[in-house]
């Protein structure tokens, strides 16, 4: 019996599931709210998305693709031989170093492309761009200040 209870998500689980699916119609008295409060959450997320992706494309070594969906950016890394070398030596994937490095300095954390097999010899990390807004400066300022300090610290 609590096997079974572990299988099945609770009762607030499955309410808000047939909310996901079934979201109200066009003409239902809670429609107006629903649209508005999705349009604005979908407005901000794309802002977001802009928002950090702009900001890894201004970093030495970093390009980023728009974000097309879902709610992540897939930087890649272009790491200083040094920074790979220092990985390899710890027996880490250079990306996972640098994701590493980065919540240590930082406590952002970011997850490292390297386990979504990436292409060999490709570095990419994998960014949830859920910050609030207002948060944006404060989080886009801390990875600035990491990884311009990282790619001084690992220079060819």
């Amino acid at each position: 019996r609590m096997i079974v209870l572990g299988l099945c998500s609770n009762v607030a689980g499955q309410i808000t599931i047939e909310l996901m699916l079934n979201p109200p119609k066009e003409g239902e008295p809670s429609y107006p709210l629903y649209d508005q409060e999705r349009t604005e959450l979908l407005a901000s997320l794309n802002r977001r998305a802009q928002l950090f992706c702009d900001a890894f494309n201004q970093m030495e070594g970093v390009s980023c693709n728009r974000a097309e969906g879902a709610l992540y950016l897939f930087p890649q890394l272009h790491l200083p031989a040094k920074a790979r070398h220092a990985a390899k030596h710890e027996g880490v994937e250079a990306d996972a170093f640098y994701a590493e490095r980065l919540l240590d300095a930082t406590g952002i954390c970011i997850v490292p492309g390297s386990g979504f097999k990436q292409v060999p010899g490709t570095y990419h990390l994998r960014f949830a761009f859920l910050p609030a807004e207002q948060d944006i400066a404060a989080v886009v300022g801390k990875m600035r200040a990491f990884h311009e300090s990282f790619m001084n610290e690992f220079k060819d």
